[in-house]
């Protein structure tokens, strides 16, 4: 039997399992495609929310935990495994703004540093920007990870370690259960179907998630957003820090690499790029910076999010069973948030004092359960 299996290998089940691992724990991690292959690896990386003063004082509070951990976290990462997850705190230039008086009082609130930025500010930091904007908001302390390469860093950090088995290509095929308890996990993997026995089931399946857990007529309402992004490709960096503006966003990588982002879009699982997606997002790159209207795209793609009401995430034990957690919902922010959700879940499932308060995310508070029990 293993102390926990841990469905799902995204950003989110890694640093759970990377939490629960460092407490003693033996844990085996399923993912039924690659490790943190669907929304960890499509999204852009920026380590904060999008607008962050929009969202509700439960996102914050993961958010800001989340965000003071992410340096030692990739510095560590660096060290064990040699691959740098590349860690910029190079700043957030959010632009035209409606709401940058409620912003302000956010950011005093929540005592996040937050500038005003007029025009002459705007173009002594990024000169190259299109001259239609005339004020903006400046987060000097926003970071971005490239997320690809922290989500490998963290899997092979866990490949290393005698009590974690990481189990790519294997389906979740039911659950074996006993009154309100997980007795194990069906499975189907490369050498065919098995089983594991658990003491504790963890799901971490992003958008997945409610569809799994309608097999144990558990209704949590997570539904899959599609996000559609496009890179750049230049002989050098054209811009300092992120650009944010009416919610598209451009993220500089090291080396030239650019980032645009992205749509949202409510079509159900379908994860196909779209033409009208590709014309939109150059659109609205172009119009941030517009040497980018004669570029040509060097990739497009598209990944699902966790959507959850509010963009609040599930965090905690599920109704009705007395060993089945979840820590799933993250919406647009799961590298934001996923260090501190991790914490927070195993902190639960170990039953030590939590890091914050989990009653916003506990899901026996917020979804239906037709579980006897």
């Amino acid at each position: 039997m293993r102390d926990v299996v841990i469905i799902g290998a995204g950003a989110i089940g890694l640093l759970t399992a990377r939490e629960l691992s460092a407490e003693g724990l033996d844990v085996t991690l399923i993912e039924r495609g690659a490790c943190a292959g669907e929304s960890s690896w499509a999204g852009g990386g920026i380590v904060s929310p999008l607008y962050p003063w929009r969202y509700s004082d439960a996102v914050t509070a993961l958010a800001s935990q989340a965000q003071h951990s992410y340096p030692a976290l990739c510095a560590s990462l660096l060290e064990e495994t040699g691959i740098d997850p590349e860690f910029e705190p190079c700043g957030l230039l959010m632009l035209e703004a409606e709401d940058a008086a409620e912003a302000m009082h956010w950011a005093r609130r929540s005592r996040r540093s937050m500038q005003k930025a007029e025009r002459e500010v705007i173009y002594e930091r990024e000169p190259r920007l299109s001259d239609d904007f005339s004020r903006g908001l400046w987060m000097p302390d926003v970071a971005n990870v490239r997320n690809p390469r922290l989500c490998r860093a963290l899997q092979q950090s866990l490949t290393r370690l005698p009590q974690v088995d990481v189990l790519e290509h294997t389906q979740v095929e039911g659950f074996e259960r006993d009154g309100d308890r997980i007795q194990a996990v069906q499975l189907r993997g490369p050498d065919g179907p098995a089983r594991i026995a658990a003491g504790q089931v963890v799901v971490c399946a992003g958008a997945w998630s409610g569809t799994l857990l309608r097999e144990l007529s558990l209704e949590l309402p997570v539904e899959p957003v599609k996000g559609q992004m496009l890179l750049y490709e230049m002989e050098a960096p054209q811009l300092r820090c992120m650009i944010l503006h009416k919610g598209r966003y451009l993220i500089p990588r090291r080396g030239g690499q650019l980032l645009v982002g992205s749509t949202l879009e409510h079509q159900g699982f379908d994860k196909q790029p779209s033409n009208s997606a590709l014309q939109s997002l150059r659109e609205s790159a172009a119009r941030m910076l517009p040497m980018l209207a004669d570029l040509p795209v060097k990739q497009q793609w598209a990944g699902l999010r966790p959507g959850a009401p509010g963009g609040v995430p599930f965090i905690g034990a599920l109704p009705g069973f007395q060993n089945l957690f979840v820590n799933a919902g993250h919406y647009r922010n799961g590298l934001v948030l996923a260090p501190a959700s991790a914490r927070l879940l195993a902190d639960l499932v170990i039953g030590r004092a939590a890091s914050l308060d989990p009653a916003p995310y506990a899901p026996a508070r917020r979804i239906q359960s037709d579980t006897p029990g």
